[in-house]
């Protein structure tokens, strides 16, 4: 059997696991929002109508953030026909999805939610078809307390206290021709910049997200991102990432070893970044917000232009298999090892659309296979992320050259004294004998070990099976003399959690 060996030591940080890595995003975009998080005529709907069935799943999943609310959907956006009474809002098109808005649910609806499942909010702007003016009117109506037109309209509406945002997005994939009000990289940073500076005038304790490049095969990737921050850089945080992973091209090797792109990515992104801030002579360091991430069938579809005017329609509801769980798990990997630059993440989305949860309309709620390893790392996830380096079999891959068959990382809980293991076996046939060095943590001992796998990698979860697949535990994982062993089966995900007091 093939054995890769690492080390964990508390010496190898990284960097503090900032718990917005666990975010996600809702999107009004096929049943995100109408029969996904709220359904007011549903069983399981509470005063607000939204669904408690997938309130509990989201705190099982361990969402800290959302991003809300979107997406290409935000580029055309009025915000102002979200709010105020239910009954005289406006029904709208939306031109991002070709889809027909009844604007049911909008800003206050979604605070209310994001309170119940204890979430951050990530509001994004529209700065497509509008600008610093009505982004503005946003802020003042979302965070100022009253005594406003725009603050006591909120008021009116029935919430008094300022919702308190701290986290914005300076629009959405500005550089996409697909985006309503796609701009040039100077005409983006010059917008960006003048609402940035606006915004920290209001309140220059917020949190700014810039955008960065759409993906990383787009012509402008990197140049984007430098002409932006040349404008941007003094009055921003975060620069954005988005990348989706598409399986159908079936080259199963090369999909397994997805995370190979997103590291290249976040390196990239990170060096470009900060030969911006040098060339500015300014200390800080830009962090990477990572807000729209996930494995996306994306060949299976057919474009925005095959979709017909219909509220909520069923659009890219794929149903994730083993494969897929095991891949989203090495991205997860991938984002805590670079804890250090990457501030924030969004998998996209929460509920139907290429999601971690599903419903059915007046039915039940169920767990994506790749829901799984989502919940299990931001369950265990704490204090330091330690740098590991495996001696690992490598694989051969078509897109990205030889990858390491284990992909893996730790952290370190000062706290509680634990220790967590992520691993992943990219290998498709072949089990992986995993040795790793504990000296450092002398009475080191397994408490459990959680490995995600199957017979069959196209295994799924449906309405009718919804727990075919989850994480189980297994036996034989040991540590004798400061050293670690386990088994990890081909196209695995592992989390092996291990006590030190």
């Amino acid at each position: 059997m093939p054995t890769a060996r690492l080390t964990v030591d508390p010496g190898f940080r990284i960097g503090a696991v900032d718990r917005r890595l666990f975010g996600s995003f809702v999107e009004h975009m096929g049943r995100s929002v109408y029969t996904g998080v709220f359904e007011p005529d549903h069983p399981a709907a509470d005063e607000d109508g939204f669904r408690t069935d997938v309130l509990d799943l989201v705190r099982e999943l361990g969402v800290t953030l959302v991003r809300y609310p979107g997406g290409n959907f935000v580029s055309n956006y009025r915000w102002e026909d979200g709010v105020g009474p239910a009954d005289r809002r406006p029904t709208r098109l939306d031109l991002a999805w070709r889809s027909v808005e009844s604007n049911a649910f909008g800003l206050n609806e979604f605070m209310a939610w994001a309170a119940k499942a204890g979430i951050e909010p990530m509001m994004a702007l529209n700065l497509g078809t509008r600008g610093t003016s009505e982004a503005l009117d946003l802020l003042e109506y979302t965070n100022h307390p009253g005594g406003t037109a725009l603050s006591d309209l909120r008021r009116s509406h029935g919430v008094a206290d300022p919702h308190g945002v701290r986290l914005w997005c300076l629009g959405n994939e500005l550089d996409g021709p697909w985006q309503m009000g796609h701009k040039t990289a100077a005409e983006y940073g010059r917008l960006a910049a003048e609402t940035a500076r606006a915004m920290k005038r209001f309140d220059p304790g917020l949190e700014l997200v810039a955008c960065g490049s759409s993906n990383a095969y787009v012509d402008t990737f990197a140049s984007w991102e430098a002409t932006v921050l040349e404008h941007t850089y003094p009055f921003v945080d975060y620069v954005s990432l988005h990348a989706y992973y598409d399986p159908t091209d079936r080259d199963t090797d090369s999909f397994l070893a997805s995370a190979a792109e997103m590291d290249r990515m976040i390196d990239a992104v990170v060096s470009t970044a900060d030969h911006v801030g040098a060339r500015l002579r300014d200390r800080k360091k830009i962090k990477l917000s990572f807000d729209e991430w996930n494995v996306w069938y994306q060949s299976r579809f057919g474009g925005e232009d095959s979709l017909d005017w219909q509220p909520a329609p069923r659009l890219i509801e794929d149903v994730y298999d083993v494969t897929d769980a095991v891949v989203v798990g090495s991205l997860l990997i991938t984002l805590l090892r670079h804890a250090d630059r990457v501030g924030a993440a969004c998998q996209a989305q929460l509920a139907n659309v290429i999601a971690p949860i599903m419903t059915e309309p007046g039915g039940p709620a169920w767990r994506q296979t790749v829901f799984h390893p989502f919940a299990q790392t931001a369950r265990h996830a704490r204090g330091t992320v330690l740098r590991v380096e495996p001696d690992s079999p490598v694989i051969e891959t078509e897109r990205y050259g030889e990858v390491p068959a284990l992909w893996a990382t730790a952290t370190h809980d000062e706290e509680s004294g634990e220790i967590v293991l992520f691993a992943v076996n990219r290998d498709r046939t072949s089990p992986l004998a995993l040795t790793a060095g504990l000296r450092p943590f002398p009475g080191a001992r397994v408490v459990e070990h959680l490995v995600l796998a199957d017979d069959d990698p196209g295994a799924v979860n449906t309405a009718d099976r919804p727990d075919r697949v989850r994480p189980r535990p297994v036996d034989g994982t040991k540590n004798d003399d400061g050293t670690l062993t386990a088994q990890l089966p081909p196209v695995s995900w592992s989390m092996i959690r291990l006590a030190t007091r």
